[in-house]
């Protein structure tokens, strides 16, 4: 039986693939069980430092596979329930991977495919790639992916592109916000590297509490709670081994043991 996902590991690096481009790489029950599968595994490794999500052929992700929503269409709200919950599962899951996460966009991102991209912290397009939130074009909205689609592309733009259903380019994605970097196709693949040669060179656990630090402090309302976790987080920091070395080797203007 052929995998929808495929996993592989190389140098610190795990790249997490959408196999199915016949299908645009669309959803179904299975699909969203594989990936959550995957994301859990590579969370759960120590030989892993940073994780790119890929997918092949012309799209990176359609949302969901026709047939799957043709089963949903008879559901119980009930089982409807049981359904979106196993998607904001996968969702969350991505977005709690300890290690950092880029989406490496090769094509067009749709509806649920948008939540893939917006779980992960960081998101490289090519100039070609089109984006679009299409629930409400066929009576639906993008209740589970919501919460991490506006922390990406923000309230205002969620208005619109919410509402409207309308499909918007990769310049569009770049000004909101949606996604970090823009590229020709073929520099897509260089322009992730850059983004693993940064995060490879940081101190491993300095990346892992500075990933937690941005979850947990954004939009979050300045509060003294709020003021004593960073207070803590940063002592944590500095106390640990690591943090030593880093100082350390800065210091003594040489490089931190992670490097070699």
């Amino acid at each position: 039986m052929t995998r929808a996902v495929i996993t592989q590991v190389n140098a610190g690096v795990a790249t997490i693939t959408l196999s199915q481009p016949e299908i645009r790489n669309a959803f179904s029950d299975v699909v969203i069980a594989e990936i959550t599968a995957a994301f859990a595994a590579v969370s759960q490794r120590d030989d892993v430092r940073a994780v790119v999500l890929a997918a092949e052929g012309k799209a990176f992700c359609a949302g969901g596979n026709l047939n799957w929503m043709r089963e949903m269409a008879d559901y119980t709200r009930e089982e409807n329930i049981a359904d979106a919950g196993k998607l904001a599962a996968m969702l969350e899951t991505i977005y709690r991977c300890p290690h950092p996460t880029i989406a490496r966009i090769q094509g067009d991102v749709y509806a649920g495919g948008m939540g893939l991209v917006s779980a992960c912290d960081m998101a490289v397009a090519v100039e070609s790639a089109g984006f679009c939130l299409s629930e409400v074009k066929i009576g639906l909205i993008p209740a589970t992916i919501a919460p991490y689609v506006l922390r990406a592309m923000g309230a205002r733009a969620g208005h619109r592109y919410f509402l409207t259903g309308e499909r918007f380019d990769a310049q569009e994605a770049l000004r909101i916000g949606f996604i970090h970097q823009l590229v020709a196709a073929d520099d897509l693949d260089a322009a992730v590297d850059g983004l693993l040669k940064n995060l490879l060179s940081a101190g491993p656990a300095a990346v892992r509490a500075c990933k937690r630090l941005v979850q947990d402090v954004a939009e979050r309302e300045m509060t003294a709670a709020l003021t004593a976790r960073t207070v803590e987080s940063i002592a944590d920091i500095r106390a640990s081994a690591e943090g030593k070395e880093g100082v350390q080797s800065f210091l003594q203007k040489r490089k931190p043991n992670w490097l070699g």
